[in-house]
């Protein structure tokens, strides 16, 4: 069916148009814009990630050979490399942050009622990460990582149940990571399940202190007594569960409370884990599963990096790149929302795949879908991702 709507504008019309016009005023983003406005910028850098364009040049090309269809995207600007690499690198990435942080928080109220993972706990459960996407230090010399190397860092808290970001902070790669734990929002109740990169007792005493958990991956040689030990009797492939008292000349004044430290054989790679957690009323193999879960982030960061354009940036600024990853996250999240909204059954990749080639066509999204994909075939990708079934 012809809807006389492109399915890129059919896209964007899950944009909360006007709560986007609110945050530009409040950023002044169309401060002395004459021929070329922030929606303007959105919309062709939210096309070059569903269309895998290289570079502006590249946006260019492609928005002037179908210059007869811009008005009907929505895109009434000039669109020129100028004015786009002029637009990234002035307008205050905070605008493209706002509209992503509005669509996750629909994205949640969504999927807010999926059967989902952990029944048994009403707490939300959080996964806590970086990744560092490396960058050249002549080019990027702001963003200095090492002595030879620049790299910028995306700090990201997962929410486990729907594997949707619930926040992000992007930051130099010489920020240290445990830097993050700072600029949360600590949600009472809440478990946050993190690396041993974040260990730092002296911030885990103020997650203790707003009531929420922590489950960390411990460190080797870290020095503690035992109070005395947990039964593991029926707790498969848990060694042992022990109360525990950190000892160390720092970590005992920095976290003089006790703790739990449960060792778990892991089958899989045939390893032993500890893991360190302020919990003591979930059982020990709840807490050992609960990390597992964790490896939903190692994933989140996979996809991003080979779906979206994020590893190849169009400004060398870093209001240029936080915009391109605030834009990429954005168009992450509203394929979810479609996929939620319109009942597709395909997964984030094959979604992102299907958009990517009817650009321009001028069917309704559930049609697109229904006449475009062979339900019965799967990639390699959709193998290797598949947490994105969701």
């Amino acid at each position: 069916m012809n809807t006389g709507k492109t399915v890129f504008t059919q896209l964007m019309s899950y944009i909360p148009k006007t709560y986007f016009d609110k945050t530009v005023l409040q950023f002044k983003g169309n401060h002395r814009a004459r021929t070329f406005s922030c929606w303007d910028q959105y919309l062709s850098m939210a096309f070059a990630q569903l269309t895998y364009r290289e570079g502006l040049r590249d946006i260019q090309a492609c928005l002037r050979s179908n210059a007869n269809k811009l008005y009907h995207m929505g895109i009434k600007g000039n669109i020129s490399k100028t004015n786009l690499a002029r637009a990234n690198e002035t307008r205050d990435y905070r605008i493209f942050e706002s509209l992503s942080l509005k669509l996750i928080e629909y994205a949640l109220s969504l999927y807010n009622e999926e059967d989902l993972i952990f029944k048994e706990l009403n707490n939300a459960l959080y996964a806590l990460d970086s990744t560092v996407i490396d960058l050249s230090l002549t080019l990027f010399p702001w963003a200095q990582h090492r002595k030879n190397k620049s790299a910028v860092r995306i700090n990201t808290l997962l929410d486990i149940r729907t594997s949707l970001p619930t926040f992000v902070n992007i930051s130099s790669g010489g920020i240290h990571e445990i830097n993050s734990l700072d600029l949360l929002d600590i949600e009472p109740l809440a478990v946050y399940i993190m690396d041993k990169g974040f260990m730092d007792f002296e911030r885990f005493n103020r997650l203790k202190l707003l009531h929420a958990y922590f489950i960390i991956r411990a460190k080797k040689n870290q020095a503690y007594n035992r109070i005395y030990s947990l039964s593991v009797s029926g707790q498969q492939n848990v060694m042992s569960d022990q109360i525990i008292r950190m000892t160390g000349p720092k970590t005992s004044v920095y976290y003089p409370d006790k703790l739990r430290r449960i060792r778990y054989y892991d089958e899989l790679n045939d390893r032993y884990i500890v893991f360190i957690t302020n919990n003591f009323s979930l059982s020990s193999k709840t807490i050992s599963d609960l990390y597992k879960e964790r490896w939903k982030i190692e994933l989140f960061f996979k996809w991003i990096k080979q779906h979206l354009r994020i590893k190849a940036f169009f400004g060398r600024s870093q209001n240029a790149i936080k915009s391109q990853i605030w834009i990429a996250i954005s168009v992450y999240v509203l394929v979810i929302i479609i996929k939620k909204e319109l009942k597709l059954q395909e997964n984030l990749y094959t979604i992102l795949q299907v958009l990517s080639v009817n650009i321009f066509s001028k069917q309704l999204l559930n049609e697109l879908f229904r006449n475009s994909i062979n339900q019965n075939v799967i990639s390699d990708s959709d193998n290797q991702l598949s947490l994105f079934n969701f």
